[in-house]
């Protein structure tokens, strides 16, 4: 039996976790934490019966604690109740599922006690990779990709030496505005931008895929998993999200991962690596599919993905200060109150005011995060 704890049980990583624990019945749910979707935590709770969970502000807990007082369900909030989740004694992993920065102490805590890691928290590495890599390797701790992008590299290295990789070959759909001109995208609504044409996801993460914001993070994601240089990361666009990425070897050999837009199949990989498990659904068909093209990303009509590369090669607290803006942006957008081409103006504006830290401590991550929050509501108030 395998005991996973998952941060973020009701968001769209989680909930298609505990969809692969309904047809795993070797898997195990021990404490599960959500934000402000109670009610769809009440139904998990009742269904897969774990012995903690958290939430995130204390009202929220007190009414829940309330609602369970006949069961022996142990209810916590907040940052540190996001802790005791990562850090349950009885959990062997953690799915870290949670969107943002709020990740990263948890994910620390629980690479400081020992629990192997299936991280679908991309903002984790892209902040502080510097400071996750090397403690998961000195607790002996596995972190095992969930985004389908680097779950596909990661399986493409499967069986290969490191100094073998030419470079990584990042894919992207491009999202629901590939092609369009920076021209066409001045009046894009939020409804527009919430489209996606092949993958199901979160709004903030939809978001960043249509401004090709999530690609950036996820090239800073890449550095640190897989342990090589930018430079060596390349982004291809393919409109039809069937090759989820590959890698190059030196000797011009190119190994990728293919299959249907469905991120239960990186989830269970991660929960079950190495070994490979049944999936239900439908399968890729290569007599259906026709054919499979790739292009160039624009990096001038997305400058976003341009400015990933730019705080990538600044290093230092840079990627937070790219990432947090970005969270503060969409937030914005999502609320109606900026355009959508004001995300990476945004990003751009605070990369060139926010102060430069060479070598960031964890405080120092956290701190520059709130100064980037400040700078974009003082520029925006």
């Amino acid at each position: 039996m395998k005991k996973i704890a998952i941060l973020g049980s009701t968001g769209s990583i989680g909930t298609q976790t505990l969809s692969i624990v309904d047809e795993n019945p070797d898997l195990c749910v021990t404490a599960l934490s959500c934000g402000k979707n109670i009610e769809l935590l009440k139904q998990q709770i009742k269904k897969y019966k774990p012995h903690l969970v958290s939430v995130s502000d204390e009202e929220d807990a007190k009414k829940l604690i309330d609602s369970l007082k006949d069961t022996d369900v142990r209810v916590v909030y907040g940052m540190d109740g996001l802790i005791e989740v990562a850090t349950d004694e009885e959990a062997d992993m953690v799915v870290t599922a949670i969107v943002g920065m709020v990740g990263i102490r948890p994910t620390i805590a629980a690479i400081q006690a020992k629990k192997d890691i299936a991280l679908a928290n991309k903002e984790t590495l892209v902040t502080a990779g510097h400071l996750i890599m090397p403690m998961a390797k000195e607790y002996g701790v596995k972190i095992l990709p969930v985004d389908s992008e680097h779950s596909a590299i990661f399986q493409s290295l499967q069986g290969n030496p490191q100094k073998a990789v030419e470079k990584i070959l990042l894919t992207a759909s491009g999202g629901p505005f590939r092609g369009k001109t920076y021209e066409e995208l001045e009046h894009v609504t939020v409804e527009d931008a919430l489209k996606h044409p092949n993958w199901s996801m979160g709004k903030k993460i939809t978001i960043d895929s249509a401004t090709m914001v999530n690609k950036g993070l996820e090239v800073m994601e890449a550095k640190w998993l897989f342990d090589i240089p930018i430079s060596r990361i390349q982004v291809t666009v393919h409109p039809q999200s069937i090759l989820h990425s590959a890698v190059e070897y030196k000797d011009g050999a190119i190994i990728g991962q293919m299959g249907t837009p469905d991120m239960r199949l990186p989830i269970l990989y991660a929960l079950f690596y190495p070994e490979r498990r049944s999936l239900s659904g439908e399968k890729l068909d290569l007599f259906d599919l026709g054919q499979l093209t790739f292009e160039k990303p624009d990096f001038e009509t997305f400058f976003g993905l341009q400015l990933a590369f730019d705080a990538a090669n600044a290093g230092g607290n840079m990627p937070t200060v790219y990432n947090a803006a970005n969270e503060r942006a969409v937030a914005l957008f999502l609320d109606k109150k900026i355009r959508f081409l004001e995300i990476p103006e945004l990003i751009a504006s605070s990369m060139s005011e926010v102060d430069y830290i060479k070598d960031p401590s964890l405080e120092d991550i956290l701190q520059t995060e709130q100064m980037t929050y400040d700078f974009i509501n003082r520029l925006k108030s």
